[in-house]
């Protein structure tokens, strides 16, 4: 892969002008990618303008940039971000009729975690989660959970980078994290009151895959006051349950008698039964079908 002067390939100088955009930036200029990116202007012009022939950048008002619908399309073919939202979304939605305020899932991305959907009631408590945004991993529930079930190792790397309080009501010290994460591991389950707002208390449970590998977080955002999470966490349980089974049912073998019907669309699409036998039957048509 060809290199700059620099010694970074082309590809990493593309991924840092993608990554110049935020869900608090999403439109920018080619000045503005200069500056957030730090790659050349001269560079900048041009990966833009290939981005954009592509379909991965698109013009926006007043001479400024924004992702494309085509990053869009290509993350939706991702089993591991929108395949997992796609098959826990019907029960994401079950359990907030059940629980109310805010439920979410997340997924891990190096020391942060990242968001893949949420639902909110109106009404409900402060929550500073964003669909598509990342809250880094030592201020949140769902970020316990992958400290306490996810990868040997990841928590000394969190502690590697520094502790750093969102609220006074976070963990201080390496050692306070560690405590956080030992009883997480013991409960089952993360609690969190008041790491990101005070008035809020975050919960989560660990979802999970083939061989009981953590593939996400599954949340709630309830009031932080001296009422029990008890039901919140059960709910939370049980749903967490649900989709894990639901994980392993898309990726059973097609002939299997508790195998999710829609052939090699399991992973990727959730909708009734009807429609899922239907997609299986179109994709399994020839090309001049």
């Amino acid at each position: 892969m060809a290199k700059s002067s620099d010694g970074t390939s082309a590809l990493t100088r593309t991924l840092a002008v993608l990554d110049a955009f935020t869900t608090d930036a999403p439109f920018l200029s080619l000045t503005q990618i200069h500056q957030r990116s730090g790659i050349p202007m001269s560079s900048v012009h041009r990966i833009a303008a290939e981005l954009v022939s592509h379909g991965l950048l698109e013009p926006a008002a007043g001479r400024t940039y924004r992702l494309g619908n085509r990053l869009w399309e290509i993350g939706s073919k991702t089993p591991g971000a929108l395949g997992l939202r796609e098959i826990a979304e019907p029960y994401l939605r079950r359990l907030h009729d059940a629980a109310g305020q805010h439920v979410q899932l997340a997924v891990r991305i190096d020391t942060d975690v990242l968001i893949l959907e949420r639902i909110s009631a109106p009404d409900a408590v402060v929550n500073g989660s964003i669909v598509g945004g990342r809250i880094p991993i030592q201020h949140s529930s769902s970020g316990l959970v992958f400290l306490a079930f996810g990868e040997p190792g990841l928590l000394e790397q969190v502690v590697a980078q520094g502790i750093r309080q969102a609220t006074p009501a976070g963990p201080r010290t390496a050692e306070a994290l560690r405590d956080e994460v030992e009883a997480t591991r013991r409960r089952g389950f993360a609690r969190a009151d008041g790491w990101i707002h005070p008035a809020s208390r975050g919960l989560a449970v660990p979802v999970r895959g083939s061989e009981g590998v953590v593939v996400g977080a599954l949340g709630a955002v309830i009031p932080n006051d001296a009422s029990s999470p008890r039901r919140t966490i059960d709910l939370l349980r049980e749903t967490a349950h649900h989709i894990s089974d639901a994980l392993l049912r898309a990726y059973l073998p097609a002939g299997h008698p508790r195998a999710l019907p829609g052939g090699s669309l399991r992973a990727l699409v959730s909708s009734s039964a009807e429609s899922m036998r239907y997609l299986e039957r179109r994709h399994r048509r020839p090309a001049a079908d």
